[in-house]
């Protein structure tokens, strides 16, 4: 069942990078890359595509609530709330250097 939760979230977008990933959170900022170029909206599908795989939620329930032409973005999740995403995706995260 879906939740009613809705959550902002503030993500710092890389394009133009050399694969799709999920940096972390640094602060209260989620840091992500992504592969396709910032034009013609590529980058943003290509954010909304990463987060809805990554969360385990539908792509109509992520959007772009400010920063469309930004790196800096606030982003909307719906059926999530923070503890959880931060939860999820610090999973993800581990990275070795």
């Amino acid at each position: 069942m879906m939740s009613h939760d809705k959550t902002l979230l503030q993500v710092h977008l890389q394009p133009n990078a050399k694969q799709n990933e999920i940096i972390g959170f640094e602060g209260d900022i989620l840091r992500i890359k992504v592969t396709a170029q910032p034009i013609k909206g590529k980058a943003n599908k290509a954010l909304i595509d990463l987060l809805s795989k990554s969360l385990g939620v539908r792509k109509s329930n992520i959007a772009i609530e400010k920063g469309e032409t930004s790196k800096q973005k606030v982003i909307l999740i719906q059926g999530l709330t923070m503890i959880q995403i931060k939860n999820t995706l610090g999973k993800l995260s581990v990275r070795n250097n």
